[in-house]
């Protein structure tokens, strides 16, 4: 559990919402500030509401015309200080779309792991 003084806020995108709901529920029972998206447009009309998002945890495959690594790259674009957290369960994505400074996670990962890496990405 954390601890700091002022919570991180954490936005998890992921169109599946069991999945989506776990790791919130993970992230918030780590501490974190935490809101959801189901697709990326959601997520970008989020982010334009709530400037207090520190991170982006992403899936890759999602509907509709954007998928997860193209939303990292529209925000890393927009606002190079956010964090990006992004996951896939569907093999691992070419590496080399991933934005600069972003952690990618492969699924299935354990809820200790998810915190880490939004851990790390406050600190980036």
């Amino acid at each position: 559990m954390r601890t700091d003084v002022q919570a991180t806020t954490v936005l998890v995108v992921e169109d599946e919402a069991l999945i989506r709901m776990l790791a919130a529920d993970s992230l918030a029972d780590n501490g974190f500030t935490v809101l959801e998206a189901g697709d990326a447009a959601e997520a970008l009309r989020i982010l334009e509401e709530h400037d207090e998002v520190d991170v982006l945890f992403t899936d890759v495959n999602m509907p509709g015309p954007m998928d997860g690594l193209a939303l990292a790259g529209l925000v890393h674009d927009r606002s190079p200080d956010l964090g990006l957290v992004i996951t896939s369960g569907r093999g691992t994505p070419d590496l080399e779309r991933l934005p600069p400074t972003s952690i990618y996670l492969a699924k299935p990962y354990r809820p200790q792991q998810l915190a880490a890496a939004v851990d790390k990405q406050t600190l980036h």
